[in-house]
Protein backbone atom coordinates (compact mmCIF):
# COMPACT_ATOMS: atom_id res chain seq x y z
CA UNK A 1 0.00 0.00 0.00
CA UNK A 2 1.15 3.45 -0.86
CA UNK A 3 0.05 6.21 1.30
CA UNK A 4 0.56 9.68 -0.14
CA UNK A 5 0.51 13.32 1.83
CA UNK A 6 -0.07 16.66 0.19
CA UNK A 7 0.33 19.49 2.04
CA UNK A 8 -0.52 23.34 1.05
CA UNK A 9 1.98 25.97 2.20
CA UNK A 10 2.52 29.54 2.75
CA UNK A 11 5.00 31.19 5.31
CA UNK A 12 4.76 27.87 7.77
CA UNK A 13 8.27 27.32 8.32
CA UNK A 14 7.98 26.85 12.11
CA UNK A 15 5.82 23.89 12.00
CA UNK A 16 6.05 22.03 8.07
CA UNK A 17 9.50 20.61 9.41
CA UNK A 18 7.81 18.68 12.09
CA UNK A 19 4.55 17.90 9.93
CA UNK A 20 6.64 16.39 7.45
CA UNK A 21 9.27 14.57 9.59
CA UNK A 22 5.82 13.45 11.56
CA UNK A 23 3.61 12.15 8.65
CA UNK A 24 6.99 10.19 7.18
CA UNK A 25 6.96 8.27 10.69
CA UNK A 26 3.86 7.53 10.77
CA UNK A 27 3.21 5.79 7.47
CA UNK A 28 3.31 8.11 4.87
CA UNK A 29 5.40 7.18 1.72
CA UNK A 30 5.45 9.96 -0.37
CA UNK A 31 4.40 13.60 -0.17
CA UNK A 32 3.44 16.49 -2.66
CA UNK A 33 3.42 19.90 -1.76
CA UNK A 34 2.54 23.24 -2.90
CA UNK A 35 4.30 26.34 -1.66
CA UNK A 36 2.21 29.73 -2.24
CA UNK A 37 4.94 31.89 -1.93
CA UNK A 38 6.68 31.32 1.15
CA UNK A 39 9.30 34.19 2.18
CA UNK A 40 10.00 32.47 5.84
CA UNK A 41 12.35 29.81 5.16
CA UNK A 42 8.98 27.35 4.43
CA UNK A 43 10.22 27.02 0.83
CA UNK A 44 13.94 25.82 1.43
CA UNK A 45 12.77 23.48 4.40
CA UNK A 46 10.40 21.78 1.50
CA UNK A 47 13.52 21.86 -1.11
CA UNK A 48 15.62 19.70 1.46
CA UNK A 49 13.29 16.67 1.39
CA UNK A 50 12.95 17.22 -2.50
CA UNK A 51 16.41 17.13 -2.52
CA UNK A 52 15.93 13.64 -0.37
CA UNK A 53 13.56 12.04 -2.92
CA UNK A 54 10.53 12.37 -0.38
CA UNK A 55 8.72 15.19 -1.73
CA UNK A 56 7.38 16.63 -5.35
CA UNK A 57 7.08 19.83 -4.77
CA UNK A 58 5.12 22.77 -6.32
CA UNK A 59 5.86 26.13 -7.04
CA UNK A 60 2.41 28.47 -6.93
CA UNK A 61 3.27 31.93 -7.64
CA UNK A 62 -0.97 33.24 -7.61
CA UNK A 63 -1.73 35.56 -4.58
CA UNK A 64 -5.68 34.30 -5.20
CA UNK A 65 -6.10 31.71 -2.88
CA UNK A 66 -7.40 28.73 -4.74
CA UNK A 67 -7.34 26.19 -2.32
CA UNK A 68 -9.95 23.75 -3.53
CA UNK A 69 -7.95 23.61 -7.22
CA UNK A 70 -4.46 23.56 -5.98
CA UNK A 71 -5.28 20.56 -3.46
CA UNK A 72 -7.36 18.58 -6.08
CA UNK A 73 -3.92 19.20 -8.47
CA UNK A 74 -1.83 17.53 -6.02
CA UNK A 75 -4.28 14.69 -5.36
CA UNK A 76 -4.28 13.85 -8.87
CA UNK A 77 -0.62 13.90 -8.82
CA UNK A 78 -0.52 11.59 -5.86
CA UNK A 79 -2.76 9.23 -7.99
CA UNK A 80 -0.29 9.50 -11.18
CA UNK A 81 2.44 8.55 -8.81
CA UNK A 82 1.17 5.20 -7.81
CA UNK A 83 -0.49 6.52 -4.53
CA UNK A 84 -3.62 3.88 -2.84
CA UNK A 85 -4.46 6.70 -0.06
CA UNK A 86 -4.51 10.20 -0.05
CA UNK A 87 -4.23 12.64 2.84
CA UNK A 88 -5.18 16.14 2.24
CA UNK A 89 -3.60 18.13 4.92
CA UNK A 90 -3.01 21.49 5.55
CA UNK A 91 0.73 22.81 6.97
CA UNK A 92 -0.88 23.23 10.72
CA UNK A 93 -2.58 19.58 10.46
CA UNK A 94 -1.43 16.68 12.09
CA UNK A 95 -3.47 13.11 11.33
CA UNK A 96 -2.84 10.71 14.33
CA UNK A 97 -4.27 7.08 13.61
CA UNK A 98 -6.34 5.39 15.94
CA UNK A 99 -4.43 1.65 14.90
CA UNK A 100 -0.97 0.77 14.90
CA UNK A 101 -0.01 3.51 12.47
CA UNK A 102 -1.08 5.29 9.56
CA UNK A 103 -1.59 2.53 6.71
CA UNK A 104 -3.32 0.59 8.96
CA UNK A 105 -6.03 2.83 10.07
CA UNK A 106 -6.94 2.60 5.96
CA UNK A 107 -6.14 -0.79 5.50
CA UNK A 108 -9.30 -2.05 8.05
CA UNK A 109 -11.77 -0.12 5.63
CA UNK A 110 -13.65 -2.54 3.83
CA UNK A 111 -12.79 -2.28 0.53
CA UNK A 112 -16.23 -0.72 -1.38
CA UNK A 113 -15.41 2.59 0.87
CA UNK A 114 -13.58 5.30 -0.87
CA UNK A 115 -13.82 8.43 1.67
CA UNK A 116 -13.29 8.59 4.90
CA UNK A 117 -13.21 10.86 8.20
CA UNK A 118 -11.16 12.04 10.29
CA UNK A 119 -12.25 14.03 13.22
CA UNK A 120 -10.82 17.82 13.86
CA UNK A 121 -8.78 18.34 17.15
CA UNK A 122 -7.92 21.86 17.60
CA UNK A 123 -5.46 23.34 20.38
CA UNK A 124 -5.68 26.60 21.72
CA UNK A 125 -3.13 29.33 21.81
CA UNK A 126 -0.91 29.86 24.56
CA UNK A 127 1.59 31.95 25.71
CA UNK A 128 4.46 32.19 23.62
CA UNK A 129 7.21 32.01 26.11
CA UNK A 130 10.03 30.88 23.24
CA UNK A 131 9.73 27.42 23.49
CA UNK A 132 8.61 24.69 20.58
CA UNK A 133 5.18 24.85 19.84
CA UNK A 134 4.45 21.70 20.27
CA UNK A 135 6.03 21.88 24.03
CA UNK A 136 3.38 25.15 24.84
CA UNK A 137 0.68 22.99 23.18
CA UNK A 138 -0.85 20.50 24.72
CA UNK A 139 -4.20 21.69 25.34
CA UNK A 140 -7.27 21.52 23.33
CA UNK A 141 -10.92 22.33 22.77
CA UNK A 142 -13.28 19.54 24.34
CA UNK A 143 -15.76 18.13 21.30
CA UNK A 144 -18.46 17.91 24.48
CA UNK A 145 -17.54 21.96 24.08
CA UNK A 146 -19.72 22.47 21.11
CA UNK A 147 -18.86 25.37 18.75
CA UNK A 148 -21.66 25.79 16.19
CA UNK A 149 -20.47 29.33 14.60
CA UNK A 150 -19.44 28.30 11.17
CA UNK A 151 -16.68 30.77 11.03
CA UNK A 152 -15.17 30.01 14.27
CA UNK A 153 -11.67 28.32 14.19
CA UNK A 154 -12.34 25.69 16.73
CA UNK A 155 -15.55 24.44 15.61
CA UNK A 156 -16.34 20.73 15.65
CA UNK A 157 -15.53 19.90 12.36
CA UNK A 158 -14.29 16.43 9.82
CA UNK A 159 -11.41 16.18 7.29
CA UNK A 160 -12.01 14.04 4.61
CA UNK A 161 -9.45 12.11 3.49
CA UNK A 162 -9.89 9.30 0.08
CA UNK A 163 -8.64 6.31 -2.25
CA UNK A 164 -6.33 8.06 -4.98
CA UNK A 165 -8.50 8.46 -7.67
CA UNK A 166 -7.10 10.87 -11.40
CA UNK A 167 -10.62 12.37 -11.17
CA UNK A 168 -10.93 13.22 -7.69
CA UNK A 169 -12.00 16.95 -6.92
CA UNK A 170 -11.33 18.03 -3.40
CA UNK A 171 -13.32 20.86 -2.29
CA UNK A 172 -11.71 23.82 -0.39
CA UNK A 173 -11.05 23.36 3.39
CA UNK A 174 -10.34 19.45 2.44
CA UNK A 175 -13.45 18.77 4.34
CA UNK A 176 -15.03 16.71 1.46
CA UNK A 177 -14.31 15.29 -1.92
CA UNK A 178 -16.32 14.32 -5.02
CA UNK A 179 -16.37 13.88 -8.92
CA UNK A 180 -14.39 10.39 -8.43
CA UNK A 181 -17.40 6.94 -7.53
CA UNK A 182 -16.36 6.76 -4.46
CA UNK A 183 -18.52 5.72 -1.38
CA UNK A 184 -18.32 7.60 1.42
CA UNK A 185 -17.98 5.65 4.99
CA UNK A 186 -20.44 7.63 7.76
CA UNK A 187 -20.03 7.58 11.33
CA UNK A 188 -16.93 5.66 12.03
CA UNK A 189 -13.54 7.93 12.32
CA UNK A 190 -10.07 5.54 12.48
CA UNK A 191 -8.09 9.37 12.63
CA UNK A 192 -7.76 12.24 14.54
CA UNK A 193 -7.04 15.75 12.99
CA UNK A 194 -4.49 16.83 15.60
CA UNK A 195 -5.12 21.08 14.37
CA UNK A 196 -2.81 23.43 15.69
CA UNK A 197 -3.47 26.80 13.46
CA UNK A 198 -2.40 29.88 16.20
CA UNK A 199 1.23 28.83 17.51
CA UNK A 200 2.43 32.48 18.20
CA UNK A 201 2.24 35.90 17.21
CA UNK A 202 4.90 35.95 15.04
CA UNK A 203 4.01 33.36 13.04
CA UNK A 204 0.19 34.76 13.00
CA UNK A 205 1.02 38.60 11.77
CA UNK A 206 3.86 36.47 8.82
CA UNK A 207 0.96 34.25 8.02
CA UNK A 208 -1.81 36.41 7.86
CA UNK A 209 -0.53 39.91 7.87
CA UNK A 210 -1.64 41.36 4.34
CA UNK A 211 -4.99 41.14 4.23
CA UNK A 212 -4.34 37.23 3.15
CA UNK A 213 -7.80 35.35 2.55
CA UNK A 214 -7.04 32.29 4.33
CA UNK A 215 -7.26 31.49 8.65
CA UNK A 216 -8.74 33.93 10.85
CA UNK A 217 -11.74 34.89 8.40
CA UNK A 218 -13.82 35.77 10.86
CA UNK A 219 -13.13 39.22 11.36
CA UNK A 220 -12.03 41.84 9.09
CA UNK A 221 -8.62 42.15 8.09
CA UNK A 222 -7.52 45.54 9.52
CA UNK A 223 -8.29 43.93 13.05
CA UNK A 224 -6.74 40.47 12.61
CA UNK A 225 -4.23 40.88 14.98
CA UNK A 226 -5.38 42.88 18.04
CA UNK A 227 -9.26 41.62 17.88
CA UNK A 228 -9.15 37.97 17.30
CA UNK A 229 -5.29 36.45 17.65
CA UNK A 230 -4.81 38.17 21.02
CA UNK A 231 -7.86 36.83 22.88
CA UNK A 232 -7.58 33.69 21.53
CA UNK A 233 -4.06 32.81 23.92
CA UNK A 234 -5.81 30.76 26.66
CA UNK A 235 -3.22 31.97 30.15
CA UNK A 236 -3.04 29.53 32.49
CA UNK A 237 -5.86 30.20 34.91
CA UNK A 238 -7.83 30.19 31.87
CA UNK A 239 -6.26 26.82 30.97
CA UNK A 240 -6.83 25.28 34.57
CA UNK A 241 -10.47 26.80 34.78
CA UNK A 242 -11.31 25.71 31.33
CA UNK A 243 -10.10 21.90 32.51
CA UNK A 244 -11.76 21.91 35.58
CA UNK A 245 -15.27 22.65 33.38
CA UNK A 246 -13.87 19.37 30.88
CA UNK A 247 -13.65 22.49 28.27
CA UNK A 248 -10.39 21.75 27.38
CA UNK A 249 -8.62 18.70 27.51
CA UNK A 250 -5.26 17.78 28.40
CA UNK A 251 -3.14 15.98 25.16
CA UNK A 252 0.49 15.16 25.11
CA UNK A 253 0.57 12.89 22.55
CA UNK A 254 1.62 15.00 19.86
CA UNK A 255 4.53 16.67 21.38
CA UNK A 256 5.18 12.74 23.14
CA UNK A 257 5.54 11.68 19.54
CA UNK A 258 8.03 14.93 17.94
CA UNK A 259 10.49 14.39 21.27
CA UNK A 260 10.49 10.36 20.28
CA UNK A 261 11.83 11.98 16.60
CA UNK A 262 14.45 14.48 17.91
CA UNK A 263 15.49 11.65 19.92
CA UNK A 264 15.18 14.72 23.16
CA UNK A 265 13.35 14.63 26.73
CA UNK A 266 12.20 18.64 25.49
CA UNK A 267 12.27 19.74 22.30
CA UNK A 268 13.99 22.68 21.47
CA UNK A 269 13.31 25.75 19.08
CA UNK A 270 14.83 23.34 16.00
CA UNK A 271 14.80 19.97 16.74
CA UNK A 272 16.38 17.69 13.92
CA UNK A 273 13.96 15.11 13.15
CA UNK A 274 14.79 11.15 12.92
CA UNK A 275 12.64 9.20 9.83
CA UNK A 276 12.04 6.17 12.54
CA UNK A 277 8.98 4.79 12.47
CA UNK A 278 6.20 5.65 15.30
CA UNK A 279 4.90 3.19 17.70
CA UNK A 280 1.16 4.60 18.00
CA UNK A 281 -0.54 2.61 20.77
CA UNK A 282 -3.84 1.34 20.21
CA UNK A 283 -7.15 2.83 21.85
CA UNK A 284 -8.45 0.93 25.34
CA UNK A 285 -12.66 0.07 25.51
CA UNK A 286 -12.41 3.62 27.71
CA UNK A 287 -10.36 5.68 25.29
CA UNK A 288 -12.57 4.26 22.23
CA UNK A 289 -16.39 4.68 24.47
CA UNK A 290 -15.24 8.56 25.14
CA UNK A 291 -13.89 9.20 21.44
CA UNK A 292 -17.64 7.87 20.35
CA UNK A 293 -19.38 10.55 22.25
CA UNK A 294 -16.75 13.21 21.39
CA UNK A 295 -17.00 11.74 17.46
CA UNK A 296 -21.35 12.31 18.01
CA UNK A 297 -20.77 16.19 19.04
CA UNK A 298 -19.24 15.75 15.07
CA UNK A 299 -22.03 14.26 13.78
CA UNK A 300 -24.41 16.83 15.19
CA UNK A 301 -22.27 19.64 14.28
CA UNK A 302 -22.86 18.39 10.73
CA UNK A 303 -26.78 18.26 10.74
CA UNK A 304 -26.49 22.03 11.96
CA UNK A 305 -24.60 22.84 8.93
CA UNK A 306 -26.45 20.74 6.42
CA UNK A 307 -30.03 22.63 7.90
CA UNK A 308 -28.83 25.78 7.84
CA UNK A 309 -27.60 24.86 3.85
CA UNK A 310 -31.08 23.59 3.60
CA UNK A 311 -32.33 26.85 4.72
CA UNK A 312 -29.94 29.48 2.68
CA UNK A 313 -31.24 27.36 -0.62
CA UNK A 314 -35.06 27.63 0.86
CA UNK A 315 -34.55 31.19 1.01
CA UNK A 316 -32.58 31.69 -2.33
CA UNK A 317 -35.36 29.69 -3.86
CA UNK A 318 -38.42 31.62 -2.52
CA UNK A 319 -36.10 35.01 -3.51
CA UNK A 320 -36.58 33.10 -7.04
CA UNK A 321 -40.51 32.17 -7.23
CA UNK A 322 -40.81 35.61 -5.84
CA UNK A 323 -38.93 37.28 -8.81
CA UNK A 324 -40.57 34.72 -11.01
CA UNK A 325 -43.95 35.87 -9.71
CA UNK A 326 -43.41 39.44 -9.95
CA UNK A 327 -41.92 38.83 -13.89
CA UNK A 328 -44.65 36.53 -14.66
CA UNK A 329 -47.13 39.39 -13.56
CA UNK A 330 -46.19 42.25 -15.28
CA UNK A 331 -45.92 39.88 -18.05
CA UNK A 332 -49.78 39.40 -18.00
CA UNK A 333 -50.26 42.89 -17.68
CA UNK A 334 -48.51 43.61 -20.90
CA UNK A 335 -50.11 41.47 -22.59
CA UNK A 336 -53.69 42.13 -21.41
CA UNK A 337 -52.84 45.86 -21.87
CA UNK A 338 -52.18 44.91 -25.73
CA UNK A 339 -55.41 43.23 -26.32
CA UNK A 340 -57.46 44.87 -28.94
CA UNK A 341 -60.64 46.97 -27.36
Amino acid sequence: MQLALTLLAKNEADVIDANIAYHLAAGVDFVVATDNGSTDGTREILERYETEGVLRLITEPSTDFRQGEWVTRMARLAAEQGADWVINADADEFWWPRAEDLKEAFERLPGRYGVVHGVWRPFVSRPDDGTHFAERMTTRLSMQAAINDPTNPFRPARKATHRAHPGIRVRDGNHDVEGAPLVTLHGWYPLEVFHLPLRSREQIETKYAGGARRGLRFVPDEDRMDAAADPLVVDDSERERGLGENLLVEDTRLRDALRTLAGTEQLGTEPEFTREPLAFPRPSVVDDALFAVEAAVVAQADEIRQRRQVDDLERRLQDVEALLGVRIQRRLQQLLTRRPT
